[in-house]
């Protein structure tokens, strides 16, 4: 019999990181730190998410116009692979680059080597949002606590000894950016630099008189008051000398000023603002500072819990309820890593909380009330030349980013998502206008911290992709679907998506068979075979192109209703436009079409679900409207495959979720939760580093975003007035458990025990009053009335209790 582990939320490890994907992240939304946890010296990965190469962009090309019409008239011909060679010409400039900040590096010296490895312990507890490094060099124990906080806008790195005047260490500021550091007074490091003015790679001309975003970071140390002296050497660094603990505060900014401000515009003084808020926090004991960064961090991430288990012991010990759900014990024999490698045999569904909570806790680490949105890596990274330039990619990574944000309690988290759909509708109407001779905005496949909006270089495959602002826009219904705040719906939605829905109508064209189409249309970064044997990727009115237009359609329309402007002009041309989209097609092996016809799949196992999306995201496959549909996906999803990147694995994950099957959502799960060894990864293999973050490989943190909202679906699925409970839960995995604050459509906020494979308890609560809901388990379906405020709890047969 497998005895099952019982683990806290922590992410721990027996050694210091040997790579990046050892590394602890902390971040507050803006500031983010990779924590190495070396001995004799330590380094702290810096980053600042406003840090990117360039300037603002001109997103328009005139000759666009020209060339889409050629590109038109050479699909509408069928000589595909001659439009897709074509398709070139609609290219724009390359999104830039995020950039990194700096490091943070601490020497403790050579008699550390000498520690006992036996002692070491390095940990990130979710439960807290901090790092913590200890181990023991013969009678001492030394400590360091790092944790980035969103209420002080601060990295604070605590270093202790347990012995009295043991605290001894030199401290220096460095980063790969064009910088210089300095010693400022006897306490402080200041570092002052700029990032490019224009991206390097792939290779342009570079032009040094190019001004790009300025930025500051300043270090200050403060050690006790009993024992110890801080001093400069070098005019760089900073050494503590015999202190019983000292007290680093890191703080940051940049000239970043929108995404419409050329940085030799800015009015911001990187070095003034980070001294501005230093001033605030630098007489704060360490204490204060701390209780502080768990007030903001536990505000959010404490809103969810989630046990599974396979004994009911493991849920509720003591007989309680949801309301008092039992904490773990401690077990730190046992580093992440190798629960992960174990996983494959031992199936510890503590491990699935700890990868789902580690999601959530990524999102509040990285995206916050005013930050950027979170890019391909989060906030995280080493390089001056990440992979794919770590920008949000909008044809599934930056959606996935946040698909956890709602049906996991963070709905804060997606502010700076809508923010930054605001700064792109600016630049996509230009490009719209300019490009398309079209109406509203328009977005493609990539983008970056200057809302670039027009198509990127390289390949037409993934290049070509005018649907990514309106994929966006899905949020934004969907944001009020699960808050009902009709006052973001009415100032900050609904222009959006009158924008968004006015490009979409201009960019439908009359097709010969009386549908609406897209021209040109690609079904992202996935080639077909034409039917006289050529490679293209250039066609018309891929599956993806209608779903993600019905679904904005759907939106705007129901947005109407709710706002009383259904009699609109724009509103009556969608609502006639919407019954004359091509509808989703089914092709002779049983699967769903991913183009308007029956093309031969260049890649059969292909990572891009695309052709799904109206089952997952989207609404308009569904088991009870669209069964022979449904089936199709089910046929599609095997046709696929499982292999695939992390992010297409959690996507599979919700898939099969949306078609109730447990088993092979479940499969999916397990095949994310392998071990990958950085010295020896394969791209498009998946699975997760030692740090639990997600692979590619390389590290993409959408994967990581993605388990979270596939669990979360596994769990509750809902419509504006249904709750389906328990729709795809492995109850052979997992058949006791406890979930408490999931969020669902229509306000409602969610919590669930079973028992043995059968529902135990179900607790519902809206801020809404006089909501209808239908309660679905097993074909059991209740109807209740639900008053705001009010908790109402049901039994297995839902019954209500109260």
């Amino acid at each position: 019999m497998v005895t099952e582990t019982v683990n806290p939320l922590k992410i721990t490890f027996r050694g210091p990181a040997k790579y990046f994907t050892d590394a602890i992240p902390i971040g507050n939304g803006r500031l983010g730190a990779m924590v190495w946890g070396g001995v004799a010296s330590e380094t702290l990965q810096l980053n600042e998410n406003t840090l990117w190469t360039g300037i603002p962009g001109n997103y328009t090309n005139p000759d666009a116009p020209k060339a889409l019409s050629e590109v038109r008239r050479l699909v509408d011909i069928g000589e595909y692979a001659e439009a897709t060679a074509s398709a070139v010409k609609l290219f724009g400039k390359p999104a830039d680059v995020y950039q990194l900040l700096g490091d943070i590096k601490l020497e403790f010296g050579d008699s550390h080597l000498k520690y006992a490895e036996e002692t070491y312990r390095r940990e990130l507890d979710l439960n807290t949002a901090t790092a913590l490094v200890t181990y023991s060099v013969g009678d001492v124990e030394f400590t360091r606590e790092h944790f980035s906080s969103n209420s002080d806008q601060v990295i604070v790195t605590k270093i202790s000894g347990s012995k009295s005047g043991s605290t001894s260490f030199t401290v220096s500021v460095d980063s790969k950016l064009d910088h210089r550091s300095y010693v400022n007074g006897n306490s402080q490091i200041i570092m002052e630099g700029s990032c490019p003015g224009k991206r390097i790679p792939p290779k342009v001309t570079a032009n040094d008189d190019t001004k790009g975003i300025q930025f500051s970071a300043i270090l200050d140390i403060k050690i006790s008051d009993s024992r110890g002296m801080v001093y400069a050497i070098e005019d760089k660094k900073l050494k503590v000398e015999g202190a019983d603990w000292a007290v680093i505060l890191l703080v940051a900014s940049s000239s970043f000023d929108g995404p419409f401000t050329k940085p030799s515009d800015s009015k911001k003084d990187p070095t003034f603002e980070s001294m501005s808020t230093l001033q605030l926090i630098r007489n704060l004991p360490y204490s204060d500072l701390y209780t502080r960064h768990l007030d903001t961090y536990q505000n959010l991430f404490h809103r969810v819990s989630l046990q599974l288990s396979r004994s009911p012991e493991g849920i509720m010990r003591d007989g309680s309820s949801i309301t008092n759900i039992c904490s773990k014990e401690n077990d730190d024999a046992v580093s992440t890593a190798e629960r992960v490698k174990s996983f494959q045999t031992d199936e510890d569904p503590s491990l699935v909380e700890l990868l789902f909570q580690f999601g959530r806790y990524l999102l509040i680490s990285c995206s916050r009330p005013g930050t950027q949105v979170a890019n391909l890596q989060g906030i995280w990274n080493k390089d001056l030349e990440p992979k794919w330039v770590a920008a949000p990619h909008i044809n599934i990574n930056l959606e996935m980013n946040y698909w956890p944000s709602l049906p996991c309690n963070l709905s804060e988290c997606q502010g700076p998502l809508f923010d930054f759909l605001t700064s792109l509708s600016i630049n996509g109407s230009k490009t719209a206008q300019v490009n398309y001779l079209a109406r509203g905005w328009v977005a493609h496949h990539k983008t970056d911290i200057w809302a670039k909006s027009s198509a990127d270089r390289g390949e037409v495959v993934w290049a070509l992709w005018p649907m990514g602002g309106a994929w966006l826009c899905t949020h934004l219904w969907e944001h009020y679907s699960y808050t009902m705040d009709k006052d973001f719906l009415q100032n900050k939605a609904y222009p959006l998506l009158e924008g968004c829905a006015s490009f979409l109508l201009d960019w439908l064209i009359e097709g010969h068979d009386g549908y609406f189409e897209t021209n040109p249309s690609t079904s992202p970064e996935h080639n077909f075979i034409t039917p006289d044997g050529k490679l293209a990727c250039v066609s018309y009115s891929s599956t993806m192109d209608m779903a993600i237009i019905r679904e904005v359609f759907s939106a705007i329309i129901s947005a109407a209703e709710v706002l009383g402007r259904s009699e609109d002009a724009l509103v009556e041309k969608v609502q006639k436009a919407q019954p004359r989209l091509r509808p989703t097609k089914i092709a002779q092996d049983g699967s769903i079409m991913e183009w308007a016809q029956e093309f031969e799949d260049a890649q059969v196992h292909h990572r891009h679900l695309s052709h799904l999306f109206g089952l997952f995201p989207g609404h308009t496959i569904t088991a009870e409207q669209t069964p022979g549909l449904c089936k199709a996906a089910e046929k599609t999803l095997h046709k696929r495959g499982e292999e695939g990147p992390g992010w297409s694995t959690t996507w599979k994950t919700a898939l099969w979720a949306r078609l109730l099957n447990s088993e092979h959502a479940y499969r999916m799960v397990k095949r994310l939760i392998n071990l990958v060894d950085p010295e020896h990864e394969k791209a498009f293999e998946g699975g997760l580093y030692s740090n639990l973050f997600a692979a590619h490989p390389p590290f993409q943190i959408d994967a990581n975003f993605g388990f979270a909202a596939a669990i979360a679906e596994m769990l509750v699925q809902s419509t504006l007035n249904d709750l389906y409970l328990l729709p795809a839960v492995p109850r052979d995995k997992w058949p006791n458990g406890c979930v408490k604050g999931l969020r669902a459509r229509g306000g409602v906020t969610v919590s669930i025990c079973w028992k043995e494979g059968d529902l135990h308890e179900v607790g519902i609560w809206s801020k809404d009053d006089g909501s209808f809901k239908t309660l679905h388990y097993r074909g059991t379906s209740v109807t209740v009335n639900i008053s705001s405020g009010r908790t109402y709890t049901f039994n297995g047969e839902l019954k209500c209790m109260n």
